[in-house]
């Protein structure tokens, strides 16, 4: 690691969050992490992301980053040092990085939240829709991994660390609603990839175990319950 003078605001339930130190981690890029309460913002969550005044942040000295991807294409093109990339070289191929990891902030990630709280036949059209997403991703890996372990081929790319850092949450919606989103009937190279992604070292302590985001999700589908009479 190298002295960097780098801080990340987020929070401990945050897959966005997680995006940046998994980022700076494949930079070794040394940082200092300050976990937010969005409850009760900071002054220096506030300073530092006065439009949205969200998380996560990059502090890079006198420099404040907001909102993930931005962030990451910021740390690829500022640290350069030792020579990894997280966006692909060739113009197209970063072109289909961000089709893809579009698609997934875009149109996955609204459907699974929208699951936390949906029921009956909703419920299913949402769990639908969401199967067929995990199906075109299966196809997507295929053709960007070119038969290595990640999206990024022999490394971790932009899409392994865009779709890679829900995965605690995702597994944890799966657990929540009795299905599976990925699994190897259905999406083979998704399955492999998750457990190659969540062990490397630049992703270990990061992303938070499954049982984490259980719980939230628990407490939150509790509160949007409607109160019995």
């Amino acid at each position: 690691m190298v002295s960097s003078g780098v801080q990340v605001l987020g929070t401990a339930y945050s897959p966005y969050a997680n995006r940046v130190q998994i980022a700076l981690n494949l930079k070794s890029v040394e940082y200092e992490y300050i976990e937010q309460n969005l409850s009760s913002k900071s002054d220096l969550l506030i300073r530092s992301n006065p439009v949205n005044k969200k998380v996560p942040v990059l502090i890079h000295g006198d420099k404040c980053i907001s909102e993930s991807l931005v962030i990451l294409q910021y740390i690829d093109e500022t640290w350069t040092g030792n020579g990894y990339s997280i966006l692909p070289c060739d113009a197209y191929d970063r072109s289909v990085a961000r089709f893809w990891v579009a698609y997934f902030d875009d149109k996955l990630v609204p459907l699974m939240r929208d699951l936390r709280t949906a029921q009956g036949e909703e419920k299913v059209a949402l769990i639908e829709r969401l199967e067929e997403g995990m199906g075109l991703l299966e196809e997507a890996y295929w053709k960007c991994s070119q038969g290595e372990a990640y999206f990024g081929g022999d490394k971790i790319g932009y899409i392994d660390i865009a779709f890679g850092s829900c995965l605690g949450f995702i597994r944890a919606m799966e657990n929540l609603n009795s299905i599976k989103l990925i699994q190897k009937a259905k999406t083979p190279g998704l399955v492999e990839w998750a457990d190659t992604f969540m062990s490397n070292d630049a992703v270990k302590n990061v992303v938070p175990e499954p049982q984490v985001f259980l719980q939230l999700l628990k407490k939150m589908q509790a509160t949007a319950k409607p109160a019995s009479k």
